[in-house]
């Protein structure tokens, strides 16, 4: 076959499993335009509704102890497959429950029934962050649905789930199957449509770098964080033409509903596209199916290359699934550290807050919705350079800088909100803030996460999406207990938070500088021979 038709099939695929990035950005940032109205519409009225309240409050709980407990089984499972022994998986599991239970008992367990302010703030902020707990699930069993049922069908499921969690987010009180509370029922199709994207965080990077030749690799994986972006940039206009003009009284009962529907558009063509491509030859050499995998092969390198290529892939699948520590515990450590940071450094208090922050600065609804396109396009235009630059300058560079400059931009914004500065200037930091991790630890993170684990324990990617997801929720929870406390506002005027994302923007620099080793121009096979030295 001709190289420019292999570089037209090549693309075609990249798009398709990049539909899966634009819905992990659409579903996650969809939310950042409905905060104040999801506010208004479920837990303003329980101020003035004890007995709807205490119910409220009563299934709040129990959804969060449920997920958490949810949550501990599956890193149990992880614990099973990092350490063999009975003894020390029982150790780490015990150790891990109780860190579980600490987390559960501030969250969840310590409040009354009756609301008040650090309450609000706690249900505000998990309803906000809900689907968060289905991202951590969807990462978590990644692993598992990309060798039992494939990249592909991993990401047909992913589709479906997206489908069902815009109809059932825009009308739960329509379609309440639990018939619990509609904020719980809201909260349980967030976490339906959380269980997709955190599918697809991991499947879609997964398919690129499984089809991707090593020279294009990283530019191609990019692709998935600027399709993440895009996503993000699409549904900031469509929030904003669905509030723009409209009545504050219109979008707290009715414009929100609008915005999580409007994800059925991009969920039907993903899902629909899907039927068109085919599995990965990684995955069709896993399942012994040979003669297919040099079938895509040859369609994707060219039929001079593909024997080649298919001989590397199953040199490195002699052991279909090796045990997780195979290759040592750092190459766990990095994957998981990669992704705690990513989140740790505070980028989705900016995308999922965006309004609110602005709103804290005197900005209008539609004047917020504005500034927040604003802070897309830079985000997107930014991941553009990382994807022109990551072949070239390398991983390592792109992400010790970026790192730096995020530290200084949230110092900066901290510092702008606790003297008072005028908006323009905290929006400066803001912007500046984005564009340093647009360039780096946006997209650089998921190439990294794509090629540092071998074929053969390729599963174990799950763990460090799982901890990605996990300090996501984390971050995306505390956030409004931190900036609506008013003990805080008080000493620090909505500074303090910044300055803690400030702290872990130095950590994250030293530890890419210390830990993590260029993958740079190798093959996925290359990359094991570093981990067996």
């Amino acid at each position: 076959m001709k190289t420019s038709n292999s570089g037209i099939y090549l693309a075609l695929l990249t798009l398709t499993a990049t539909l899966g990035g634009l819905l992990f950005g659409y579903d996650t940032a969809v939310i950042s335009g409905a905060v104040g109205s999801l506010k208004s519409f479920f837990i303003v009225p329980l101020t003035n509704d004890a007995e709807a309240a205490a119910a409220v409050i009563s299934q709040f709980k129990i959804i969060g102890v449920v997920s958490f407990i949810f949550i501990w089984g599956l890193i149990v499972s992880f614990i099973k497959r990092l350490f063999i022994t009975i003894g020390k998986t029982v150790i780490y599991s015990l150790i891990s429950g109780g860190l579980i239970y600490l987390l559960v008992n501030y969250l969840f367990l310590r409040h009354g029934q009756v609301l008040n302010e650090s309450l609000i703030n706690v249900i505000h902020g998990f309803n906000v962050s809900s689907a968060l707990i289905g991202c951590i699930i969807g990462g978590s069993i990644g692993g598992f649905v990309s060798q039992n049922l494939g990249r592909k069908n991993g990401l047909i499921l992913a589709a479906v789930l997206f489908l069902i969690s815009a109809l059932g987010s825009a009308i739960p009180d329509k379609i309440n199957f639990l018939g619990i509370e509609v904020l719980g029922s809201f909260m349980v199709y967030r976490v339906i449509g959380g269980v997709g994207v955190g599918l697809a965080s991991m499947l879609s990077p997964m398919y690129i770098a499984e089809i991707a030749p090593a020279n294009i690799r990283g530019k191609l994986v990019s692709f998935n964080q600027f399709a993440i972006i895009f996503g993000m940039l699409v549904v900031y206009f469509v929030n904003y033409f669905i509030a723009k003009g409209q009545a504050p009284d219109w979008l707290d009962t009715i414009g929100w509903r609008w915005m999580f529907a409007s994800e059925m558009i991009p969920a039907s063509l993903f899902l629909i596209f899907l039927f068109f491509v085919p599995e990965t030859p990684r995955y069709l050499v896993l399942m012994n199916k040979e003669e297919n995998a040099l079938g895509v092969l040859n369609k994707i390198v060219g039929t001079e290359k593909a024997k080649k290529v298919l001989a590397d892939i199953k040199g490195s699948l002699v052991e279909k699934r090796a045990p997780w520590m195979s290759f040592g515990g750092l190459i766990i450590v990095i994957g998981i550290f990669l992704s705690v940071f990513q989140q740790f450094v505070g980028i989705n208090v900016v995308l999922y807050y965006a309004p609110a922050i602005f709103e804290t600065l005197g900005a209008a609804k539609d004047v917020q919705l504005f500034q927040t396109i604003i802070v897309g396009i830079i985000n997107l235009s930014f991941t553009v350079v990382a994807i022109l630059t990551v072949d070239k300058f390398g991983r390592k560079p792109l992400q010790i800088i970026g790192a730096v400059g995020m530290a200084i931009s949230m110092t900066g914004l901290g510092f702008a909100f606790f003297l008072g500065l005028p908006g323009i200037a905290a929006l400066i930091f803001m912007l500046l803030y984005v564009a340093s991790f647009a360039v780096s630890w946006g997209p650089v993170t998921w190439v990294l996460l794509a090629e540092i684990f071998p074929n053969s324990i390729r599963g174990a990617m799950g763990i460090a999406v799982a901890a990605q997801w996990l300090s996501n929720l984390l971050v995306s929870t505390t956030f409004p207990m931190m900036n609506d406390s008013t003990f805080l506002t008080e000493k620090f005027h909505n500074g303090f938070a910044y300055w803690i994302y400030a702290v872990m923007g130095i950590l994250a620099a030293l530890f890419m500088w210390k830990l993590v080793p260029e993958t740079k121009g190798k093959t996925l096979e290359d990359l094991e021979k570093i981990w067996k030295k």
